[in-house]
Order: structure tokens, then sequence, then C-alpha cells
């Protein structure tokens, strides 16, 4: 029987959403299969998905069949309400979520959007639903322009609804406060351990007496700031330019009607600059302060009236390299134009992934997500990818590393960086051209404001770097000047900075080599104690589990000690990051069924790892299948407490677990992170020149969790 728990809002417009995406972040982190639920949506014509749903479905890629996701519309509902017919709207909704309850480990449901005029009523309803379908209830209210007692108040009455309902409330947020820490500290005493009473008697049905924990999110602009794509949306505007700057974030309207040396002074941060499409002075006054230093960021322009460019002006902004943001167009008038905007409020959108990790990072910092979790229920014990992600994000956050990205004037690493940043997961530095860093940043509009960005020649530590090196590398016939070149060269410098303890890890390979980005940590910060080489794991995320696949990018040929390495090695590398180690010694051969030289090196390597690390479960040689398969493995290796059960694979030679990790990946559908290094005293990592976005915020937060444990903190 599935778990489950019921979000709702007290009232219109909470920030629900955001709530939401916190929420099933932190619950596809500790279940295999999770389902999301909406019993009633605003509508049900698959032409206009549910927002909510469609924002959930494509963030955290929930494998259900999109009608499964509701029970009816709302104007459904309500008939069956004013029609006297409440059971037969409740038996409908607990039907759909019975079939949910039977498929899925955990199912989080999401209350009504507050569409009609009644909010009492509707909370009332969510009330009724989540007691009917036995769950648990997180309420979520709003503490956007209100004072310290008008938020206690609405949490109080809130909990005490729930409870005449006898649905237990297992949290409660107060969201997108306007409060100072002041206040909020005062709210916080106010309400939790005393404002809150623990119930004498327990909810019926269920155990938990504890009060609910209470939580208080500050407002954040960018969340309730429409963007460029949501005005397209709403005004069914055409985008003549700057389709690759849609997500720009608008912070208010500037209507411009005023001749172009008046009009330049009202200009602000985020401004959508809305003025009739003839206005050529305006449009061009516009582009160029959005290019200029000294004028601040313009978020696009809004052509109104129908009119197109002049065609000089379009020859203009066609020649532009790149165009530094978005230009609209819509038929109203300017008037009718306003109006309409008027009426729009931001939104998170599903491919706005600026504002989906800027919502992700904002709860997680602002929510005990370890302890709401523990409110949950028990995590399943075996790791699918989705849980392994989050728990890597988790546990880099726990004790923020300091990482160097020596390629800071490339774009992807700039968008990464934007996403870690946003998610508390590292503290960065950027490498590079500090003004080129500067000026993408600015053409991507993005928000980098705690980045640190350093060129390594005009750094304060340039010189003592440039010593240090020499000193080290003096015997192997390198000069001073030689020294200096090298450290002018950002992954050189980058890894001096690891080795000084200037920061805790380095992550390069986006537009590097792998042998640019491993070659200086080789050169100085070399193996730790104990270590004999340099390995590599990949972690094979398949459907439902994450393997450790290892070594299959560094050791062409390894001998049996450095085998025997790699796997002791890499079995810590799957402990530290929450993977339970059980290592495969693979060979052609199981058991004694084969012999011939490479099996020998794999025998014996296997003895060797079994000396180095005795309570370490390690068997071998075993071929893949028995090492994976259970039902193999009780005809080959019978009552060996690996085989049929391996997490680690550790394969014989390069060219055997290059091309099987490939194999894996594409036969399998398989997420293949890495190679994630492993035996160096500090942790460097290499990303792949063709990676995307994702493939290097992983990477980031895994060194940030090698960094971790070098200090005893993981």
């Amino acid at each position: 029987m599935a778990n489950s728990l019921y979000i709702t809002a007290t009232e219109a417009r909470s920030g629900k959403s955001a709530i939401a995406l916190g929420m099933m972040r932190l619950v596809t982190g500790r279940v295999r299969r999770p389902a999301l639920f909406r019993p009633i949506i605003n509508s049900v014509d698959p032409a206009r998905p549910d927002h909510d749903i469609e924002l959930l479905m494509k963030t955290f890629h929930l494998d259900m069949p999109y009608e499964e996701t509701y029970a009816c519309s709302l104007e459904d509902a309500l008939e069956l309400i004013n029609s006297g017919k409440s059971d037969v709207l409740m038996d409908k909704i607990l039907v759909a979520f019975k079939k949910l309850e039977a498929k899925y480990d955990f199912i989080l449901c999401e209350g009504t959007d507050f569409m009609g005029k009644d909010s009492t009523f509707e909370y009332n309803l969510n009330g009724d639903i989540a007691a009917n379908l036995g769950a648990s209830v997180l309420l979520v209210t709003s503490a956007q322009g209100r004072t310290v007692s008008e938020v206690q108040s609405a949490v109080l009455s809130g909990i005490d609804l729930m409870k005449a309902k006898a649905v237990r409330t297992v949290a409660v947020i107060a969201n997108m406060s306007t409060l100072s820490d002041t206040e909020s500290k005062e709210l916080i005493a106010r309400i939790t351990p005393n404002g809150v009473e623990e119930a004498e008697q327990p909810v019926e049905g269920f155990a938990d007496t504890r009060p609910p924990l209470f939580f208080v999110i500050p407002a954040i602009p960018a969340l309730g700031q429409p963007s460029m794509q949501d005005v397209a949306n709403w005004l069914h505007a055409k985008v003549l330019h700057g389709q690759e700057h849609l997500d720009n974030l608008i912070s208010g309207n500037l209507i411009a009607a005023m001749q172009v040396g008046n009009f330049l002074d009202y200009l602000q941060d985020g401004h959508l600059v809305i003025t009739p499409g003839d206005r050529a002075d305006i449009i061009l006054a516009t582009l160029t302060a959005r290019l200029s230093y000294a004028y601040p960021d313009i978020a696009g322009i809004l052509l109104t009236g129908g009119l197109p460019l002049a065609p000089t002006m379009e020859r203009l902004v066609q020649g532009w390299a790149s165009l530094p943001l978005t230009i609209l167009s819509v038929d109203t008038d300017t008037f009718t134009t306003v109006s309409n905007l008027n009426r729009l409020h931001g939104r998170i959108a599903a491919s706005d992934e600026g504002k989906v990790h800027l919502a992700l990072g904002h709860f997680a910092r602002h929510v005990d997500t370890r302890m709401l979790g523990d409110r949950l229920g028990e995590a399943s014990k075996r790791m699918t990818p989705r849980m392994f992600e989050f728990q890597i994000m988790e546990q880099a956050r726990k004790h923020r590393m300091h990482i160097v990205l020596p390629e800071g004037e490339e774009e992807r690493i700039l968008r990464a960086a934007e996403i870690l940043l946003q998610r508390d997961v590292a503290d960065l530095t950027l490498l590079g051209d500090a003004d080129k860093i500067g000026a993408k940043i600015r053409a991507l509009g993005l928000d980098m404001e705690k980045v640190r960005i350093i060129q390594p020649e005009l750094a304060p530590d340039f010189e003592d770097y440039v010593k240090t090196y020499f000193e080290l590398r003096q015997k192997k016939g390198i000069s001073m000047d030689q020294a200096r070149d090298r450290m002018k060269d950002a992954t050189y410098f980058g890894t001096m900075m690891v080795y000084k303890g200037a920061a805790d890890g380095l992550v390069s390979g986006s537009v590097n080599t792998t042998a640019h980005t491993v070659r200086p940590a080789l050169e100085f910060i070399k193996t730790k104690p104990g270590a004999s080489i340099v390995s590599s794991v990949f972690f094979m995320c398949l459907k439902d589990r994450v393997l450790t696949f290892g070594d299959c990018a560094i050791n062409h040929d390894p001998t049996p000690e450095q085998l025997a390495d790699i796997a002791v090695t890499s079995a810590e590398t799957s402990r530290i990051f929450g993977l339970e180690p059980r290592v495969a010694m693979l060979s052609y051969s199981t058991g004694k069924s084969g012999s011939g030289a490479d099996v020998d090196k794999v025998a014996e390597a296997t003895r060797i790892a079994h000396e180095k690390a005795p309570d370490l479960l390690l068997t071998g040689p075993i071929q893949y299948d028995a090492a994976i398969d259970a039902d193999t493995a009780r005809t080959k290796m019978p009552g060996d407490p690996v085989a049929g059960r391996a997490t680690v694979f550790i394969f014989p030679d390069l060219n055997t677990g290059n091309n099987t990790y490939k194999a894996v990946q594409r036969a399998a559908g398989a997420i293949a992170i890495g190679p994630v290094l492993q035996g160096m005293r500090k942790p460097v990592n290499d990303l792949s020149r063709g990676c995307l976005i994702p493939d290097i915020v992983n990477p980031v937060a895994i060194t940030a969790v090698q960094a971790q444990a070098e200090k005893g903190l993981a």
C-alpha cells in the first residue's frame, strides 16, 4: 500500500506550485516509484494540460500516463456538489487514487488551484478529499504582506480545520514571506513548539502525535515574475527576434511614449519596454542601452499595434551578431496590451529551467528536507537514479565545498554554474578572461552574483603559484619561465588552487581533453596514501538501480596489484555516495570454470583485494551475467554473497570496461555519470566535450562530495 501526502493551500496565489516542486524532489529522492495525483484540475481538455501536472511530470520525468494523474475537472466537481452528489465525487476520486495506490510506492497529491470565488469552500473541499484518501496534509499559506499575528492566525486556523476533519497535518509552510528575519524568528517561536500544541490523542488512523513541522520561506521576486515566454503565451504574441532569450524575467513594465532622452532615465533592471512598432527611436535606444554597461539590463521589447519593424530597423537587428533580448509583437494597441498584461502573473513553466532550479534551491535552503522526509515514511532501500541524484545534491549541500571551473568562458559551464549556485550545491570560481566572462553572463541574462571570477595571470596569487610549481617540477627540467607559462593556463592554475587549498576540487573537460584536465593533477596533486594509481568509475544509472563500473577510462591493462587497488578504491567511492558495495571481479570465467593468463590475473587481483580489505564483499573471477542476475548466479556460483547481487563491477582492462559501459549505456538506455576519478589526494574530475548542462551539474556535485570525504565530512 502506497504512502501519500496531500499538499493544499489555504488560499489562492500561495506559491503552491513551487512547494509541489520541492516536495516531488524530496519524494523522488526517497522512493523508487512515485506518482502524482491531482484529484480536481481546472480543465480535462488534453489540448490544455494542467500546469502543475505538466510541470512536475516533465521536471522529474515521471513514468505514468497523464490521464491517470487526475480524477475530474473543477466544473464537473462543482456540478456534482451543487446537485447533492458529493459522495459520487468522492467515489470518483477514490477510484482514481486506488488505481495509483496499487501501482506506486508513494503518491504526492496536490489540491485545487483556488480558481473559484470562495476560498473557504475550496479549502474545506481539499480537507474532505484528504480525509477520504487517508492522506496526511502539508498546508501552504501565504505570508506575503502579512504581519506575524496574521500569519500565526492563518496557520493555527488551518491546522484546526484539518484536525476537525480527522486529517493529520505533517507540516505547514508560510510561503512568500515578506517578514523581516527578526519577525520570522518571532513567528517560528510563536508557532513551535508551543503555538502548535501536541495532540493529547492522536488523530484517528494516525499514530504519530508529533506537532506539525513549520517552515517560513521568504518571498523571492524572480519566482513571481513572468518571463518573456509567459508574455508571449499570454498575449499570443509573435516572437520577432531573440528566441533564445525568452526565459528573461520581467520585473515591471515601462510604457515608452516620451522622447528618447527622457525615456532612458526610467529604465530599470528587468523592465519590459512597451512601445508602438513604429517607434524606431525607442527600439534603437533600448537595444543600445541593453548593450551598455552604463544602463540596466532590460528583459525585452513588446511592440504594439501590429506595426512591423521598419525595413531599416529590421536590417539593423538582423545584422546584430547576438541580439541580447527578445522582441515581441502584438496586434492590440498599447492601452489594451497593458490592460491585458496587468492580469498576468508569473508561473513556473516546465520549460523554464532557470525558475525550476531557483525554486528547488530556495525550497531546500529554507525547509529541513531530512526532517520532513522522515515524516513521510520509510525510504526505499534500493537506490534508483532519481534517489541517487537527490542524495548527491543533498550531501553536497550539507557542507558546501569550493569547486573551481577552469573553462569559465564556456556557455554550458556558465549555465550549469547558475544552477549549482541557485541550488546551493557548491561555492564556485570561474577561470578565464574576466571581461569576456562578465559579458557572457550579461548576454545570457544569468544570475551569478555569488560566483568568483579569476583571470589567472592577473590574480594576486599568480607569482606564488608560479614559484610553487617551479619548486615541485624543477627536477623534471621545468624552468621558471615554463612554470609561468603553465600557470597562465587555466587548468594548471585551477589545479594549483586545489593543491594550495584555495579550492576543494576541480571540474573541467567541456572544452579541454581528458589528458589536459588530468595531467596537472598527476604532476603535483598525485595519489593519496594507500593508492598506487589514479583510476576511474562510472555510475551507471539504470531504470531501477545504480551500479558502479571501474575502470573504464584511465588504465589500459592494470596489473593484478593495480586491479586490486581499483576494486578497493571503487568500493570506497561507492560507499561515499550511499551505494552498498558488493564487488564483482569480472572475467570470461566464473570461479574455476576456465583458465588462462587473463583469468589468473583476475584471480590474483581478487586474492590481493581480499588482503587489502578483508571485510569487503568481493568475489571473482566471475562473469557479468553471474554477477548481476540472481538466477544465473544460482547455477554458476550458488551461495556466493556477491553473485547475482553485485553493485560494483571491476573490469580486467580498459578495452573490456570502456566497451561494456557504452554497450550498457546504449542497450539499456542508462545514464552514465563519469568518469569519476579516484585515488588522488584531492578531487579532480573530467567532463565529456559533448556534455550537456546536466552532465556538468552532477560531476560538480560529485566532486564536492569527494572533497567532503577527503576532509572527513562525508
